[in-house]
């Protein structure tokens, strides 16, 4: 028994060793596509450390390691001296990914999509400085593996490695035995996959959980093959969407009731002015520096009209033009790309084509060029008769070029000539004007005016002489860039509004006045405005219990925009001079607007905010909000706004619907169904 325990074991030891000397074997000679997995799996990894803060992710590092070792394994095709040919584009391709989308994710809470690529030629049209303030020194690091494969690379060459291995690699063998391992670690990513997860693949909705789930690569690949739909709508899938969309609007009809309120038909007749407010924040409206209001002139219209407290902008990868296009069509954006640029060939019902059904005249006006965000094609299709753009304007005063083109006081005043006219030769009309100047990167501070951003005090010396001093305060940073920034922007609102006055332009007109989305600046600006002492001009430690922790849901729900209504004499009506704090959300505009100008729509998304007491605001990444949850959707937990109890049936169903109306106004988008779908009378 002795003797055969000896043995067994002494064969144990051998075969252990014969499988180490094999394992070490193919280290020795296959170092450099080794070292092409570990930095790109290790890159991956610390994208995911630098935007999410995620250590470690089980289920992302087998995700993206299948994928490393599928396109990877190529390399093994040609001979050893000529892997590096192939690894390094690869590497390069792969670094890129993880350096944008660590980019993007730090300025927009969110990971880059593929189809951003259609709308690089936007970036071309503003002042390279707005690209370089988007970069953070820590993105650096992810630069690494282009520094450390070529390193290997050169190391290798001259030991004379690729001479020896060439001499007993096998290629081929190698290639298949690579793909077999990225195959059966692909096996294991499905393994692994939960139900729900194939549903987010399809929507691609909720990037952050994308990227935690499958990593960064797999996403991408995913984003890429979405990102293409759009040319093949015609070919996949319609039926499917048709069917959802036509059920989704016969139980809508189904349980309809007619609902009149004080609202209704309020404003028939009138003419609309529409002010889109570039990058116009509500939590401006509530600060001051050194007693003097940073949009004085907002808080006068908001308190003399309809202003609404919680209003949140719903946009994606589109910004701006996701705004319009909710703002008029009360859709949500597309899951991928943005429709302005991947679906302007499409029929929507929006607030101009339907008010030029009741005799307006509809027009839009923006300094900018007509081509950014596809504009002069896509206002066209919304339904507006004439696009005023840069070309229109005279732009030849350099004093009044601010940030990406003619300032907002220029743009306003050039604006009420139009519409003047406008209105000479028509009943009615619908105008939209688009601001501009409020647009990062905030550079042109000599420009607008003077208002300082630090804080002003005075002590008093031991000759009883009264000394004026200051902190710097918000000076120097982007934050307060900004705000100086909205106080010009503001300016020029209160401009526009006593020009429109003094042209006899406000007697029959409603104006509207929304932010189109928050500012998108960082969290550590946001850290440094909340924790800043202003008896010390030090910031607060992490433990002073005066400390303000800007977390995912205080950065979230900071980000509402103003909405206001207003009329010349909305002050003196108690009906048009109040404040709504319903959750609302951009999709609510086009149905309240129509119950107040009585005209007709049917496949809004949102609800008239009059006639709701329990809304919800559905975000294009799946997460929601109700007056009493913030719900995030990546995590699925949610942060309770009020002292309720809640009620997980509740949320399960307000789940369900949020994920409901995101296929729904996809599938609408995608499927061009408000052209397609016949309603019930039409049957």
């Amino acid at each position: 028994m002795k003797i055969k325990n000896m043995f067994i074991k002494t064969y144990n030891k051998v075969k252990n060793r014969i499988k180490q000397i094999s394992v070490l074997l193919y280290i020795k000679t296959n170092i450099l596509f080794i070292t092409y997995v570990i930095i790109n799996l290790i890159n991956s990894w610390l994208l995911r450390i630098v935007t999410m803060g995620n250590l470690f992710s089980f289920k992302a590092i087998i995700s993206d390691l299948a994928f490393i070792l599928i396109i990877g394994s190529f390399a093994y095709l040609v001979k050893p001296k000529k892997q590096f040919k192939i690894l390094m584009p690869l590497t390069i391709l792969m670094t890129l990914i993880c350096i944008v989308n660590a980019v993007y994710y730090e300025n927009y809470i969110s990971f880059a999509s593929f189809s951003l690529l259609s709308t690089a030629s936007f970036l071309g049209q503003m002042d390279g400085s707005i690209v370089t303030n988007l970069i953070n020194l820590k993105h650096v690091v992810l630069i690494f593996p282009l520094v450390i494969l070529p390193v290997v690379h050169i190391i290798l060459k001259k030991k004379k490695y690729y001479e020896k291995v060439t001499k007993i690699e096998r290629g081929k063998k190698r290639f298949l035995n690579t793909i077999i391992l990225g195959v059966l670690t692909t096996f294991l990513t499905i393994a692994l996959m939960e139900s729900s997860d194939y549903s987010r693949l399809k929507k691609q909705w909720n990037r952050e959980y994308l990227v935690e789930r499958f990593g960064i690569y797999v996403y991408q690949l995913n984003d890429a093959i979405k990102s293409t739909e759009s040319k093949f709508t015609s070919l996949f899938g319609y039926d499917t969407a048709a069917k959802t969309v036509r059920e989704f609007y016969e139980e809508k009809q189904k349980n309809y009731v007619e609902q009149k309120n004080e609202y209704t038909n309020i404003f028939e007749g009138k003419n609309v002015i529409v002010i889109h407010a570039e990058s116009m924040m509500t939590q401006n409206m509530t600060l001051s520096f050194n007693g003097l209001e940073l949009t004085p002139n907002l808080n006068k219209l908001a308190s003399e009209g309809l202003y609404f407290s919680n209003f949140y902008s719903q946009v994606s990868v589109g910004t701006s033009s996701d705004t319009e296009f909710t703002f008029n069509t009360s859709l949500l954006p597309a899951s991928t790309g943005t429709v302005f640029v991947n679906y302007w060939d499409r029929t929507y019902e929006a607030i101009p084509n339907l008010l030029k059904q009741k005799g307006y005249y509809t027009a839009s006006m923006h300094a900018n060029n007509g081509s950014f965000w596809n504009r002069n094609v896509m206002h066209e299709t919304l339904g507006y008769d004439k696009f005023y753009s840069k070309e229109t304007y005279d732009n030849s005063n350099e004093d009044e070029i601010i940030g990406m083109g003619l300032s907002d006081k220029e743009f306003f005043k050039q604006s009420v000539e139009k519409i003047k006219k406008i209105n000479e030769e028509n009943d009615k009309f619908y105008v939209t004007l688009i601001t501009l100047t409020n647009h990062t990167p905030w550079d042109d501070e000599d420009k607008y005016g003077d208002y300082a951003v630090d804080y002003k005090y005075t002590e008093t010396d031991e000759g009883a002489n009264v000394i004026e001093k200051s902190l710097p305060y918000m000076e120097g940073t982007e934050l307060g860039r900004y705000f100086k920034s909205v106080h010009y922007a503001d300016s020029a609102i209160g401009e526009f509004i006593s020009e429109l006055d003094n042209a006899g332009l406000l007697e029959n007109t409603v104006v509207v006045i929304y932010g189109d989305h928050d500012a998108k600046i960082k969290k550590s600006e946001y850290r440094y405005f909340y924790n800043y002492d202003l008896e010390t001009g030090e910031e607060y430690d992490k433990d002073d219990e005066r400390y303000v922790d800007v977390d995912y849901y205080n950065y979230e729900l900071n980000r509402k925009v103003p909405f206001i209504i207003w009329t010349k004499n909305s002050k003196d009506n108690n009906v048009l001079n109040k404040q709504i704090d319903e959750v609302m959300g951009m999709y609510d505009v086009m149905p309240t607007l129509a119950n107040m100008l009585n005209f007709d729509y049917k496949y809004a998304l949102g609800h008239d905010i009059f006639s709701t007491s329990d809304n919800i605001v559905v975000f294009p990444n799946g997460n929601w909000l109700t007056n009493k949850m913030y719900y995030n959707a990546q995590k699925e937990e949610y942060l309770q706004l009020k002292d309720t109890i809640v009620n997980e049936d509740e949320i399960e169903k307000n789940k369900a619907y949020a994920n409901r109306i995101l296929e729904v106004s996809d599938s609408i988008v995608v499927y061009d169904l408000e052209a397609e779908v016949p309603n019930e009378e039409e049957k």
